[in-house]
């Protein structure tokens, strides 16, 4: 059984969500806190195998009550967060950075059409990340870390393109990244971030105002430059074109996902192949590792987060046991390879 405690002040929101959730005999919903200061209290009692947590609450707001249980009583949580201000969703993305696991849209009604899609993908989400290993953000003991893999193959040409790929915790390991590289980087960075659609333009818009380098949503045609980075918008393949160009495309998912990991990084192994480099971060699944096989062998460089920093190893670990990663880092490590790689003193 998946034990829930729910933070949210609104009743209706309480009640929708608890419904949604136990609809799922497998879950049940153990604690409704109504402020965040009460959800910290209740968290400590209970010990919940997850906590889904609404941001703007009474007494004690969702972002400070996510700091103070990841520091007091660490477990999942989900950030419930509304999509009616970007500003509200951009605290709900800081909140990644405490150690929240997630951001999806608050629920729909049961008359929105829209309500089928978003109660699978809560209830998909709740099993997924109830499961999630979290430590406390206070007292993060440092962990031996992997042998880093360094491929002898490995081309001394500078790198002229970086591909990134992410999906569970993504966005806070991104914005650790993009905030440690340098406004000139000599390198544009595309990047396909799995996430709740409706959330990629608040993040693009939170990734630029915390980041040195210019930070957009990918156009289909446009020519990537130095200095910038690109996300992949909802639900379209961010690929790289011959000539250059990046291409938007609505094909297919792939294993599920649309944008995909491994399209990008297919793409940019068969137009770049030695000058560019990719890094696949955490997230559950292998996402991205079938595009890393002709990455790999076409010469891109790949980094592979390493399990400590990671909070959920999945496409990391599948990458190395894939043998494609020639290098195995921490997130505070990343960003200075790259910039080496780039020939950045």
């Amino acid at each position: 059984m998946i034990r829930v405690l729910m933070a949210e002040d609104s009743r209706t929101v309480r009640s929708l969500i608890t419904q949604i959730l136990e609809s799922d005999p497998e879950i049940r919903v153990v604690g409704t806190a109504s402020d965040g200061a009460e959800a910290v209290e209740m968290a400590e009692r209970l010990r919940p195998d997850l906590i889904t947590m609404d941001i703007h609450m009474p007494v004690m707001d969702g972002f400070e009550a996510t700091r103070q249980i990841m520091a007091r009583a660490p477990a999942p949580i989900i950030i419930i967060s509304s999509m009616a201000r970007s500003e509200d969703v951009q605290l709900s993305l800081r909140a990644t950075q405490l150690g929240a696991v997630m951001v999806l849209p608050t629920p729909v009604g049961p008359g929105s059409p829209d309500f089928a899609r978003q109660s699978a993908e809560l209830v998909s989400m709740a099993r997924a990340m109830s499961g999630v290993k979290v430590v406390r953000r206070w007292d993060r003991s440092p962990a031996a870390p992997e042998p880093q893999r360094v491929a002898a193959r490995a081309s001394s040409s500078p790198v002229q393109l970086v591909a990134i790929a992410a999906s569970t915790g993504g966005p806070a390991a991104l914005q650790q990244i993009l905030a440690a590289l340098p406004a000139a980087f000599p390198a544009p960075v595309l990047v396909v971030q799995h996430i709740a659609r409706g959330f990629t333009a608040p993040l693009v818009e939170w990734l630029g105002s915390t980041c040195p380098p210019r930070v957009r949503l990918a156009i289909d045609g446009e020519r990537p430059v130095p200095g910038t980075v690109y996300l992949a918008p909802d639900d379209a393949h961010l690929t790289l074109a011959p000539g250059g160009a990046i291409s938007l495309s609505s094909s297919p998912p792939i294993g599920g996902f649309r944008p995909s990991g491994s399209a990008l990084f297919e793409s940019v192994g068969r137009m770049c192949g030695t000058t560019a480099a990719a890094v696949i971060l955490t997230g559950m699944g292998d996402d991205g590792v079938s595009g890393l096989r002709t990455a790999h062998a076409r010469g891109v460089r790949v980094i592979a987060q390493d399990e400590a920093s990671s909070i959920v190893h999945g496409m990391p670990r599948e990458a190395v046991r894939a043998g494609v990663a020639d290098e195995v880092l921490p997130l505070t490590e990343i960003a200075a390879r790259l910039m080496a790689l780039a020939g950045m003193p």
